[in-house]
Formats: C-alpha cells, structure tokens, sequence
C-alpha cells in the first residue's frame, strides 16, 4: 500500500467516498485495486486549531503503534506531507455504535446476545489498555467511537486525547472528551485516572441495553434499586430478554451502576468489570 493507492482509492479524497466527519477532519472509505479496504482519518488541512489537531493526530499514531486487540482498530500506516495528514485504519462495516441504536431498522437487529457481547468486547479491550505498561487512558469512551463489524462485534476507536500515565510526571489535564460522558470529578480535578474511562464505559453500557443515551438516570437510579426500573431501562424495539439472556443483561445493568458511582474510589477497575462480565 502505498501513498498513491489511496489518493488514487479516494479519487483524491472525493466527497462520494466519506463516511463521516468530525471536529477534526473526515473518515473515508478506500477500496485498493486489489479489493483490500481501508478507512482513511484525514484532518482539515486549514483547521483554526491546527496545532491541537496536530497534537492529536501524533498522540493516535503513537497510541495505536503501540497497541495491539482484536477489540481495537489497527493502524496500517499513516501520512505526515503538507497537504495530506491522514491516517489509514482498519475499515469496520457497520460504522458506530451510536448510528446503530439511532437507526430503528438496524437497532431490532441488534439482540440482546449481540449486545451484551458487544459489552464484553469493549470491557476486555478497555481492561488491556490499562493493563499497559504504562496504562493508557482513553479519555473518550462514547458510542461514536465505538465501531461494529458486519457480526456485530466492538472495535474501540479514536485515541487523538488518549494519554500514557506515567508514574514519575503530572497526569493533570485540561477537561477533554465527550459531554455525557465524561466521570463528574474531572469538572473539578481534572486528574486522568483509569476510573474516568470506567465510568465513561458505566454510561456506554447503559446506552447499549436502554437503545438511547441515559441521560441522567445514572444519577437518579442507584445500584440498589435498579431491579424496580428494568423494564423502563431497556429498550423497548426488542422483545423482553428471555431467560437465558436476562442474566447477562442484569448483570450488564449491575456492572454499569457500580461504574457509574460518584466516588472514583467506589467504582471497580476494568479488570473486576471485564472479570464480572466473562462469567
């Protein structure tokens, strides 16, 4: 693969080939001659914020270097030229999480095993990057940064504000991620621990299994009343989960609330979630 492959795969980025657009630039679909298919993240060339765009396109290249998990998304190989900054990534079928649960046709489709599956996948790749040496927080763990393959299954993308904690250096920050999403103690801390990715995960999880972003329910629902909400939490275009996957949703619904608990200390690290969720 080389750089003219994908100038050539994208018809010089043509607006026919894009398959989403953010703040940062846009992701296009990029099918070689030889019928391999890539996702291509390119930034805006004339962004105001360039050099913070900038910033963040290094962190993703340096993060996804390093890692490697069949849950999240493999660089291939990127470009630094003038013009063109982009990167080149593993293209995943079906888009986001959160374009799954807004599209009524496709959300049916999306059963309960499908989706506590999903749950799992995202908890065990969250579980290897804190288990890095050192760690790697994510920092914005939401359902647009979650993709899903052509079975359903959970790839974590998007790592342009991750950060490494590192024992001997600061790991303060400025406040970065997603509203509705991001752990309540970073409004006032602002310290990046592997417990703001858990509770980011807590809200996820509650997406997932209620079809729509929670909202504040997270707040007004604690762990030992949930039982009384069930069938107001779950989402209402699938059947009531029969009972061979009631166990796996309750305890999803279980693990999320404990995610979502104000104290940073209280909510259990991704190795006790993921471990919770593989019985």
């Amino acid at each position: 693969m080389a750089f003219d492959d994908i100038i050539s795969a994208t018809d010089n980025f043509d607006e026919k080939h894009c398959i989403g657009e953010g703040a940062y630039g846009r992701v296009y679909k990029a099918e070689l001659e030889d019928k391999q298919v890539f996702a291509v993240k390119k930034l805006h060339p004339d962004d105001e914020d360039t050099v913070h765009d900038e910033e963040r396109f290094q962190i993703e290249i340096e993060m996804l270097a390093k890692i490697r998990h069949r849950s999240i998304v493999k660089l291939y190989g990127f470009c630094c030229h003038p013009r063109y900054r982009f990167l080149v990534c593993q293209y995943i079928e079906r888009g986001n999480l959160a374009s799954i649960l807004n599209n009524e046709e496709v959300a049916i489709e999306f059963y309960w095993i499908r989706r506590t599956t999903l749950i799992r996948d995202v908890a065990q790749a969250i579980t290897y990057l804190h288990d890095c040496q050192p760690p790697i927080i994510h920092r914005d763990i939401t359902s647009g940064n979650i993709l899903l393959d052509v079975d359903y299954r959970a790839y974590v993308s998007d790592f342009g504000i991750a950060r490494i904690l590192k024992p001997d250096s600061s790991n303060w920050s400025a406040l970065a991620g997603t509203y509705g999403y991001i752990a309540p103690e970073l409004s006032y801390t602002s310290l990046v621990m592997e417990k703001c990715d858990v509770y980011s995960f807590g809200v996820v999880v509650l997406e997932v299994l209620m079809g729509k972003h929670p909202g504040d329910i997270q707040s007004s629902i604690t762990t030992s009343k949930y039982d009384d909400f069930l069938d107001e939490i779950l989402d209402k275009r699938l059947p009531v989960p029969a009972d061979d996957e009631a166990d796996d949703v309750n305890r999803c619904l279980s693990v999320a609330f404990d995610c979502l608990l104000p104290s940073p200390q209280e909510r259990p690290t991704m190795c006790q979630v993921y471990q919770r969720l593989a019985i």
